[in-house]
């Protein structure tokens, strides 16, 4: 039997590559809003972040999320991500 290939994706923050599963998915839609994508299916532009506080921080703070997403980053969805960010399930939020 054949093993299944995991797809890596990159953080925006660290770098690392890690299983898709691993990271978590942050999508600007077509209307302009920001969503955090659990399931990797909502439609829009996309940017993978690791599951935690350093990460998130570090993607805002170098503005890495804005360029990745195509978007200025307000403080009202950066407050949103960061509540997002900290209720994703498998979170490893050291």
């Amino acid at each position: 039997m054949k093993t299944r290939k995991v797809p890596l994706r990159t953080c925006v923050a660290c770098q690392a590559k890690r299983p898709k599963r691993e990271l978590v998915r942050i999508v600007r839609t077509p209307q302009g809003e920001l969503v955090l994508d659990r399931r990797g299916k909502v439609s829009g532009r996309g940017a993978y972040v690791c599951n935690r506080k350093q990460c998130v921080a570090e993607a805002v703070k170098s503005r890495r999320l804005e360029r990745a997403l195509e978007v200025d980053l307000t403080e009202a969805m950066v407050d949103a991500l960061y509540r997002d960010v900290e209720g994703a399930p498998d979170g490893d939020m050291a």
